[in-house]
């Protein structure tokens, strides 16, 4: 217990620093305020049960989170000496911990103290939307139910654990909207802008707070580009909340030209920022810990994530146990419904960097807008790309100039000019009123090149426009149109690169040493600013990234289907900091906001009730009624669509309107979650009360009996039974329980129907039987149809083996 132990037995244990300082997170004996029980004299009981928000300005939660404050203070003060170490963060709401910077042989003296838990050393973390809403049938189907637009969200606020925000941008105004009231439920803070000495905050944003001790104290802080306040530095922040929670209808114009309205998902929901994400090196856990930490004591009501880890830490071999999980698991158990992109690591299979049960795993579909371009050759070849900018002069071709060709200097040919970022080592003379060829390098995959500074040195150089042409493409490559001021083309397809290539080698006529004697290749850029609305859309970006999920990092398959849900993440338009450096392909957290819009019509249901909703309802279908697909890599590394799966999308594409209404739910809690981590195989017990305080119970018998609305048995032999538990959120309804599988494994219900009355519950069993061993997953489902229409589907997925 925290309150008992001996400083008598530590003292002698103060040692000098030797070595090389790192940023550990620690955790150590005694519940955090959001499972305290009561247990030290003194100090009365601040847990609440599973899903209740905490009073976090309360007299008995403040002298609570004072006391452990104090035991981290008095911890490190009695084991080392004064000035060898620096306390980043004190964690007292989700986990009882901090962040300190220390050297290892510190971290080792902290890690065999008796009544520390954990110790952990700090790893990066990565960060993973105009025409959507409409595309998800929100202004006709969604909002005015919600009291229309003006009132969709109404105070609910939306955490974001992000990049900052921009809060002059028109989504986050408040001059053309209803004032909005105070908003006493939620306690956080304002920043004040150190330069402007104006508050971030403005009735619509009402939190805004910085996070980066971490980074600090890592030597990756740069405060003239990174900002020491809730500044958006990147647009990335900016961009996730007005995808969220922006204003309705506001313009979108770049460059001169207009591309429609944008709106947010809940227009009137509130903001509250946690910055702790940053240009270029992304953030630090102990950072985004401190964030999270922070916003459920503020008391928001969803969080949403654009990041996930960078790669596994180096303790836990557990994937729900990373001390990013184990804290959302606090933030699900105070009742705060989280968002988490899946990642961006797609379209390989296991590159999920979202993994546990408790958190909404989004993947992101494009949806259906495009912005198609085409490059007219002089030899009559049309050659199809993407564009988002104007076309060069009608009836007029330009030569072509290959970056490659016009360099100043050969010299700089081994620093990959051809990608066309710095303009000073290209001959302007020879660029000036012509079409500059630049070559899509994997720089522009890891994001150190952009398409943006490609059109920056197009017209630095007065060239009449640019082509950049993908020869191979990298994993991990996801091709967005972006909006350029000048004509520009981006050829996605490798044999359409090929043929530009082709044409302009043969068309330009060289000397002996290779220099060109004469620029004979011409051609001309279409207009690429009209969309093109599809009729296939969604469709799994190839970004995006796939299951199944792991249970450790050994990655062993888990008995539990990630990703949880499809939503809109490529090719949205919202708000952009003038910051920003980066390009407009996120995934985008839609699932936030429309998270936002069912807990405004259902304030009492449980982040696992709300996700259920989401699930349950969602579509598997496009827009022409054809099955989901997904993008995927051919032998030839060009761009394919093949059917899609859940491991693409989870249970399918979101629909707002039917999650609104979902006729039943699949809910769980705290307790549900600790028995799907005591019965997940492999998992250390001691791990698990290390990270929880709360000792296995082991009924649940396997993690696939967790009351999800999915289900996996990822080592299927014989026959298995699972059971669920359904409630019904409407009248009262009778039914039918029908379910298919692919043909290797057997699938039976039971019963095959049950009439629920209103607010009661009923279960019902799913039973697997392996036919054949195929050695890869079968996929079906469960379908409950309901006589008063409502329509509750789950997707099925086992891989069978034989006895």
């Amino acid at each position: 217990m925290v309150g008992n132990f001996q400083p008598t037995v530590l003292v002698f244990l103060a040692i000098l620093v030797v070595g090389k300082a790192e940023i550990y997170i620690v955790t150590i004996d005694g519940e955090p305020i959001v499972s305290y029980k009561g247990d030290l004299d003194g100090f009365e009981a601040t847990a609440v049960e599973s899903d209740e928000k905490i009073d976090s300005t309360s007299e008995i939660v403040t002298s609570y989170a004072r006391h452990l404050e104090n035991k981290h203070d008095m911890l490190l003060g009695m084991l080392f000496e004064r000035g060898s170490f620096k306390k980043l963060y004190s964690y007292k709401h989700l986990i009882n911990g901090f962040a300190v910077d220390i050297s290892h042989e510190q971290a080792e003296t902290l890690r065999h103290t008796p009544i520390v838990k954990s110790v952990e050393r700090d790893w990066k973390v990565r960060k993973l939307t105009t025409h959507t809403p409409e595309f998800l049938g929100l202004p006709t189907g969604v909002w005015p139910t919600g009291g229309g637009f003006d009132r969709a969200g109404e105070d609910i606020v939306i955490g974001f654990v992000d990049s900052g925000i921009y809060p002059h941008h028109p989504s986050f105004a408040t001059y053309n909207t209803e004032p909005f009231g105070p908003c006493s439920k939620y306690k956080g803070k304002c920043e004040v802008d150190p330069n402007t000495k104006k508050s971030f905050c403005n009735g619509k944003i009402v939190g805004a707070q910085h996070f980066a001790e971490a980074a600090k104290a890592a030597g990756a802080f740069n405060p003239s580009i990174h900002f020491a306040s809730p500044l958006d530095g990147d647009g990335h922040g900016s961009h996730t909340a007005a995808i969220a929670a922006g204003n309705n209808g506001i313009p979108v114009r770049l460059h001169g030209y207009e591309f429609g309205k944008a709106s947010g998902m809940a227009p009137r929901a509130r903001i509250a920022v946690y910055k702790a994400l940053y240009r270029i090196f992304g953030g630090f856990v102990a950072d985004v810990v401190a964030a999270i930490d922070q916003a459920v004591h503020d008391g928001v009501d969803i969080l949403s994530l654009s990041v996930g880890p960078n790669s596994p830490p180096a303790t836990t071999k557990i994937t729900y146990l990373n001390p990013f999980d184990a804290t959302l698991l606090s933030a699900v158990k105070a009742g705060v419904f989280v968002a988490q992109a899946a990642g961006n690591g797609g379209p390989f299979p296991k590159t999920l960097v979202s993994y546990s049960p408790w958190i909404a795993t989004v993947a992101a579909a494009i949806d259906d807008r495009r912005y198609k371009n085409h490059l007219t050759l002089g030899n009559g070849k049309i050659l199809a790309g993407l564009g988002l900018s104007p076309a060069t002069h009608l009836n007029r071709t330009y030569t072509l100039v290959a970056a490659n060709d016009v360099l100043l200097d050969s010299s700089v040919r081994k620093s990959s000019p051809s990608d066309c970022q710095r303009p000073e080592v290209l001959n302007k003379r020879l660029v000036e009123g012509k079409v500059l060829l630049c070559g899509y390098s994997f720089s522009f995959v890891v994001g150190t090149a952009s398409i943006k500074k490609v059109a920056q040195t197009a017209k630095a150089l007065g060239a009449a426009g640019f082509v950049l042409a993908v020869e191979n493409v990298s994993p991990g490559a996801k091709f967005d149109p972006v909006p350029v001021g000048i004509p520009g083309i981006l050829l996605t397809d490798v044999t359409k690169s090929m043929d530009l290539i082709d044409y302009y080698n043969t068309s330009t006529p060289r000397d002996w040493t290779g220099r060109v004697k004469s620029f004979d290749a011409v051609g001309s850029i279409g207009d690429g600013l009209m969309p093109l609305l599809y009729k296939s859309a969604p469709e799994v970006a190839l970004f995006s990234a796939r299951g199944p999920n792991i249970r450790d990092f050994s990655f062993q398959d888990a008995d539990l289907l990630k990703p949880d849900i499809l939503a809109p993440g490529s090719l949205i338009w919202a708000a952009w900091s003038p910051n920003g450096t980066d390009e407009p392909n996120y995934v985008a957290p839609h699932i936030a906001g429309i998270a936002a819009l069912v807990k405004q019509k259902h304030p009492n249901w449980s982040p696992a009730a709300i996700k259920s909703a989401l699930m349950t309802t969602s579509t598997t279908m496009d827009r022409a009624g054809r099955p989901l697909k997904a993008q995927q890599f051919s032998e030839t590394e060009v761009m394919k669509l093949v059917s899609a799966t859940p491991f693409d999308y989870g249970s399918g594409h979101v629909n707002p309107r039917a999650a609104l209404d979902p006729g039943l739910i699949f809910d769980a809690g705290y307790e549900d979650y600790l028995g799907f981590l005591c019965t997940t195989a492999g998992i250390n017990v001691h791990e698990i009360h290390n990270y929880t305080n709360s000792p296995c119970n082991f009924t649940m018998g396997h993690p696939w009996n967790l009351n999800s609305p999915s289900i996996t048995i990822a080592h299927l032999v014989g026959t298995k039974t699972v059971t669920r538990t359904v409630t019904n959120v409407a009248e009262e309804e009778t039914y039918t329980v029908t379910a298919r599988m692919d043909p290797a494994i057997a699938i039976e219900t039971n019963p095959p129907a049950m009439t629920l009355r209103s607010g009661s519950s009923r279960k019902f069993s799913v039973t697997l039987t392996a036919r054949s061993q195929t050695g890869t997953y079968s996929f079906g489902e469960v379908i409950l149809k309901g006589s008063r229409g409502h329509k509750v589907r789950i997707p099925v997925v086992a891989m069978g083996y034989q006895r």
